[in-house]
């Protein structure tokens, strides 16, 4: 009697996880469809990465995107970096409000984030004479990807013996050496998960791109969308099979370095108990 509840559980389980991911497992499938029917399998062929590699609009989109994601990622995770330390170091009635401050653009709808920088960018636009571009894509990127890199290094400014900077200074280094040779590799998982999170952000923003890119530029997910609004195409379904797996390494590589991350804290915490 007491495994029926347990076996129901796995039944649903296992029936979201069909009803969340059946459609990509569908897309990626007919990717390698030899036809252009999006209902019957008519051979497997690797034709449409052929082509869409050979496709100069998705190419430049793509550059596009992958310089805007690499810049974005480490400007944020430099200036969420340092903005992380200065949090950190200030008082609890004045550091909490920023947090939740900096919160907002985590938990806000991307649309809001969007127009609002998209009026900001024409505004401003207007009175220094620039337009919308390359520039104000990477500002924006640049400016959602930040609250994220500060999540990602405040746990690990908190589990930082305080006393290690004291020791160092105390044995010569200055302030700055014992920034960059204790802090920094202290902090340095939180850092780099950081930077991965917002590149993989960057990757994957259409919204936000599309209210502030202009009509110069595109990125890979504005050039998805305009491919939908005349007809869907098989390579569309490569593309979106390239990204999704892509995120999901980028993904799996977050989760491996959080798991070896709690392993050494579990170690280093049962060796001091010793």
């Amino acid at each position: 009697m007491k495994k029926r509840p347990f076996i129901s559980s796995r039944i649903f389980m296992v029936l979201i996880f069909l009803f969340l991911y059946a459609p990509i497992f569908f897309l990626i499938a007919f990717s390698f469809n030899s036809t252009k029917s999006r209902t019957v399998w008519s051979g497997f062929t690797f034709d449409w990465y052929t082509q869409l590699f050979h496709d100069n609009t998705i190419m430049s989109s793509l550059t596009t995107t992958i310089t805007v994601s690499v810049f974005a990622a480490l400007i944020a995770t430099i200036a969420g970096t340092f903005a992380a330390i200065g949090l950190y170091n200030m008082k609890q009635h004045w550091r909490n409000p920023l947090l939740a401050v900096n919160n907002i653009p985590v938990i806000n709808a991307d649309i809001v984030t969007g127009v609002s920088l998209c009026l900001l960018f024409v505004s401003l636009g207007s009175l220094l004479k620039f337009e919308l571009g390359f520039g104000t894509l990477l500002i924006a990127h640049i400016t959602f990807n930040i609250p994220y890199v500060i999540l990602s290094v405040m746990p690990k400014l908190h589990q930082l013996d305080k006393n290690l900077v004291d020791a160092a200074q105390d044995l010569g280094c200055t302030w700055m050496q014992a920034f960059y040779k204790v802090i920094i590799p202290e902090i340095m998982p939180g850092i780099i998960n950081g930077m991965i999170i917002a590149f993989t952000m960057s990757m994957d923003d259409f919204v936000i791109s599309y209210f502030t890119a202009g009509s110069q530029v595109q990125t890979l997910s504005m050039t998805i969308y305009s491919m939908t609004r005349k007809r869907v195409s098989p390579k569309i379904n490569a593309i979106s099979t390239l990204l999704f797996v892509f995120v999901l390494i980028m993904l799996l590589i977050i989760n491996v370095r959080e798991m070896r991350q709690e392993k050494q804290l579990k170690k280093q915490s049962l060796q001091t108990n010793k």
